[in-house]
């Protein structure tokens, strides 16, 4: 058997199982809202997502071009060092992400992906240079330094930009309907969902249907030529329409909104995300397909068929979200991450899992400081109103063991798509992972959540999962890097080590989590996710 079709064939198994820890770690960014709010029975919240994620697939691009040529420069790497690059960057990435949803802490799949290409690329380019006896200077003509900044950048900057919009629009959103929304929603409901129904049905356009095989250039021009009038038509029908079921129905018009903000984002995540799990193995293999028939040797081939575009086969986008959505019903992990990100930003006090240190003491000490100042600086009118609305005295949940209300819900996939379809809209590369959860904390802190009783605890616990994320863009790096120069030194034997050293690591993993989950099943906080 030809040792690359091998690579190949291990490049896939490794998609499958990629694709099972990425979607345990992904799953919260559009499920968090709806199991948080107990919108509905856990049953319909996951078939929601599930039909999100299937036409997601079936109208993604099938682009897989960060795996292929966006970190490094394909033209100049041989065919035998791609191969080493993917491999090493598949074996990482399960690994870490695997890591992730043990701790039951959120990140980025993107950041992850991207910085395990670079790592794994560097260290390929640094033994290839040193080989052949060329400067090192030379290594920054083998790595796309200016996409690989653009996407890191604007990655981390959508950190405070997404926690800022949250707050802003929470609080907004908190003095139109109050805490006694239901009150409201004849008055303000069709408004406030018309505008959010505009932003969700763009969102998906843009965002999710935008470049879709199903849809032509000619239609794709249309979108953009139009985008104004697109935004008007759907403010009125929405609105219109939202009128109507609050008048004529019994419907709950948020309720609608935040399953159809459930399905947007994860129709978003299937179509966008998908290359971050099965980009490499699909480079993989078009690589392969490159160099079989050239006749030229793997070590002299080099790798220029990479520059191109070649869409996806679509059996391939189907199987793929065949083990999403099973992965979605059946992952425990999966829970473990839902509850962090819940816990954080739920609305009554509970066990706290996260003890508050100094800079999270510091943190909450200014933020209050500067509420009170500004505070101060309001009308007598306007602190009137304020406190009005923020009243939650005898106060009765619309739904048992909820985290948070509907309200809060529709803001949070409301703002999070919003953000996501300005930056694809301008072509500004974003963490899904980082908008979710910043928007999420961000509307926590504008509706009180973050108590006194709680805040520090709160803030110790958002400035873990940052922390985290940083940390994600190191570890990447660094074992993608040396997994690399494992398999680069060793060839085959250097592929077997690496491969029953992530087995034996996995194994460990998954036996801790498996007790992990024993130990929490007996507490009520973590009830909230099993709904």
């Amino acid at each position: 058997m030809d040792i690359y079709f091998l690579f190949v064939v291990i490049l896939f198994a490794l998609a499958a199982s990629d694709l099972v820890v990425g979607v345990s770690n992904d799953a919260v960014n559009f499920l968090n809202s709806a199991i948080g709010s107990k919108v509905g029975k856990r049953w319909l919240i996951m078939g929601v997502a599930s039909l999100g994620i299937l036409f997601g697939v079936l109208f993604s691009s099938g682009m897989m071009e960060v795996a292929r040529k966006g970190i490094f420069n394909p033209e100049l790497f041989t065919f035998a060092h791609v191969m080493v690059i993917f491999l090493a960057v598949m074996l990482t990435d399960i690994l870490l992400l695997d890591l992730f949803n043990t701790l039951g802490m959120p990140t980025s799949t993107t950041v992850s992906i991207v910085f395990e290409l670079l790592g794994a690329a560097v260290a390929v380019s640094t033994f290839h240079l040193i080989q052949t006896g060329e400067s090192l200077s030379e290594l920054v003509n083998y790595i796309n330094t200016s996409k690989a900044i653009l996407i890191i950048s604007g990655i981390f900057l959508s950190i405070f930009v997404a926690f800022s919009a949250g707050v802003i629009a929470q609080f907004i959103s908190r003095l139109m309907f109050s805490f006694r929304y239901k009150e409201r929603l004849n008055s303000v409901g069709p408004w406030w969902t018309g505008i959010a129904m505009t932003i969700l049905s763009y969102f998906i356009i843009i965002k999710g249907l935008k470049g879709s095989v199903f849809f032509n250039n000619d239609f794709n021009n249309w979108v953009q030529a139009n985008n104004y009038w697109l935004v008007i038509a759907n403010l009125i029908f929405w609105t219109a329409l939202s009128f109507g079921l609050q008048k004529y129905t019994k419907i709950n018009i948020l309720k609608v909104l935040v399953f159809v903000g459930t399905f947007s984002l994860a129709l978003a995540f299937a179509s966008n995300d998908l290359v971050n799990f099965i980009g490499v193995p699909i480079a993989g293999f078009q690589s392969f397909m490159a160099w079989k028939g050239s006749g030229i040797g793997a070590d002299s081939f080099m790798m220029d068929a990479l520059g191109g575009k070649v869409p996806t086969p679509m059996i391939i986008l189907v199987l793929a979200a065949a083990v999403m959505i099973i992965t979605l019903w059946k992952s425990k992990k999966a829970r473990t991450v839902t509850a962090t990100e819940i816990n954080l930003s739920r609305q009554e006090e509970g066990n706290e899992r996260f003890k508050p240190n100094w800079l999270a003491r510091t943190f909450v000490n200014l933020n209050q400081k500067l509420i009170n100042y500004v505070f101060a600086l309001l009308p007598e009118k306007m602190k009137h109103k304020i406190k009005k609305n923020y009243d939650r005295n005898n106060l009765k949940n619309e739904a048992k063991g909820a985290s948070f209300d509907m309200v809060r819900a529709s803001v949070n996939l409301t703002i999070a798509s919003m953000l996501i379809a300005i930056a694809t809209s301008y072509k500004m590369p974003l963490s899904t992972t980082y908008v979710s959860f910043m928007v999420a904390m961000g509307t926590s802190l504008a509706d009180k959540a973050w108590g006194n009783g709680t805040a520090a605890h709160r803030v110790a616990g958002v400035l873990n999962v940052i922390g985290g994320w940083f940390m994600t863009a190191i570890i990447a790096f660094s074992i993608s890097a040396f997994f690399a120069t494992l398999i680069f030194s060793w060839d085959l034997a250097g592929l077997t080590i690496v491969i029953l050293l992530v087995a034996a690591i996995l194994f460990l993993s998954y036996r801790h989590h498996s007790r992990q989950q024993q130990e929490v099943e007996n507490e009520p906080e973590q009830g909230i996710v099993n709904g």
